[in-house]
């Protein structure tokens, strides 16, 4: 609708709101009136809602919005005076009791003090655009709290809206987040996670003793979240380039720098005084070749083939029924130009036409399963359930520290981004859930 006749509208309602506050102050609504008037007035405070929710989500006109809003209470304040010096000579009528214009005069109160609710998207919109501004030096910290923005001792805590899109980002890029399992805890708290410790009793006659000891038992690990912290910074340039939308910024990079940060913790764990001993290389089970597989050697295909088949036969039937593969681009590329000993191919497209199976299993790819950081040519694979991989996340403990000083002679920005998480490979010692393959190592003794 027209912004002018909103304004019109919300106007009209408000004085129709203090006419009828002003026939309540004067004791002029009879009980034969008051369900029309109840009626009457519930409608128009619903009406006056929608219209401030309508101008305060406007492109412009906000404050136009809230001082006509105020306009509104002014005028009903002069409006209930003048009838009321009207009544003051009149009759009063026998009519309604205390509490049902008590009631009534609440509802137009409500009505005449309305403000506009932001949508949604206006909000987020508004704390993505305060907290990018805020992280460059742009408002105030006093600013950035008036705006719903929590600052303290030097940090930020990242808002709600961006820490699900950093998260839903991490989730699309770590495939241990996609196939995972998350537990989110609202404070830094150990989690715990069950697993199968002992096996079961049989007894084929009727029981006569106790059950022993060595019944079903589950040992407790516990998630323990630990604080870890990525950098990232952005040209003084780039940020003052005209046109340039600043959040996009501050969001990409954060994304980019908590993922990858996340990434190595999960997969690997070998950060210099953050290791994570239950990240997925540590903890998959290693499977070694019986037979040597030599990828510049021809008929590589089918001795690869054949460890393949048996790394898959690796796990008990309950894992195996719920594993999957999960292998670098090294892999990938080894698997593109194999057959099996029928001459198919080996890797084939999922029935759904997303990604690949290979051997009757969903597989999917990514970089974090290298062997290290730099080694971007060994074939690695890992087999098994990965939900078995516990996450643990602490809501709302995602926070970033802007660092303008430190980068000033560089002409940067820098972000230093903080979260609390776990990220754990656990499971039974009698039903292990991942193997971890890397193509041309063998078992020193045995396969």
């Amino acid at each position: 609708m027209n912004k002018k006749l909103l304004l019109a509208l919300q106007k009209r309602n408000n004085q129709r709101l203090t006419e009828l506050r002003g026939q309540l102050e004067n004791n002029e609504v009879r009980e034969s009136d008051l369900e029309a008037v109840q009626q009457e007035v519930q409608d128009l405070v619903d009406q006056l809602q929608e219209v401030a929710d309508e101008l305060s989500n406007a492109d412009e006109g906000d404050e136009d919005s809230d001082s006509t809003s105020v306009e509104g209470d002014s005028e009903g304040g002069e409006g209930s005076g003048e009838e009321g010096g009207e009544g003051e000579g009149g009759q009063r009528s026998a009519g309604i009791s205390s509490e049902q214009r008590d009631g009534i005069m609440t509802q137009i109160g409500k009505g005449l003090s309305t403000r506009g609710h932001k949508f949604t998207k206006t909000k987020e919109k508004e704390i993505r655009s305060a907290f990018a501004n805020f992280v460059v030096g742009n408002i105030t910290e006093t600013e950035a709290r008036s705006l719903g923005i929590e600052v303290g001792n030097g940090s930020v805590t990242v808002p709600d809206v961006i820490a699900s899109e950093v998260i839903t980002y991490a989730q699309e890029e770590n495939l241990l987040r996609k196939y995972g399992s998350i537990h989110q805890t609202s404070g830094n708290v150990k989690y715990p996670v069950l697993v199968k410790k002992a096996k079961a009793n049989v007894n084929k006659k009727e029981r006569s003793t106790e059950i022993s000891d060595s019944s079903i038992e589950f040992d407790e690990i516990l998630l323990d979240p630990a604080e870890f912290d990525a950098l990232a910074t952005v040209t003084k340039k780039l940020l003052k380039m005209s046109g340039v939308n600043i959040e996009e910024i501050v969001v990409e990079e954060l994304k980019k720098a908590y993922v990858e940060k996340e990434i190595n913790y999960m997969f690997r764990g070998d950060d210099v005084a953050n290791e994570n001993p239950g990240a997925l290389a540590k903890k998959a089970v290693a499977y070694h070749e019986s037979k040597k597989v030599d990828l510049t050697v021809d008929g590589y295909s089918q001795v690869l083939y054949q460890e393949l088949v048996k790394l898959k036969g690796q796990p008990v039937t309950a894992i195996l029924k719920k594993s999957m593969w999960m292998v670098n681009r090294a892999a990938l590329t080894v698997l593109e130009g194999m057959t099996d000993t029928t001459g198919r191919p080996l890797l084939h497209e999922a029935k759904d036409g997303v990604g690949y199976t290979l051997l009757g299993h969903k597989l999917d790819f990514t970089d974090a399963a290298n062997k290290t950081e730099d080694d971007h040519t060994t074939p690695v694979f890992y087999f098994g359930d990965f939900s078995a991989f516990h996450i643990q996340d602490v809501i709302g403990s995602l926070e970033m520290q802007k660092l303008i000083e430190k980068f000033s002679g560089t002409n940067k920005v820098g972000f230093q981004i903080y979260n609390l998480l776990d990220g754990q490979l656990i499971y039974s010692p009698f039903e292990p859930a991942v193997y971890r393959y890397e193509v041309g190592k063998t078992a020193s003794v045995g396969g």
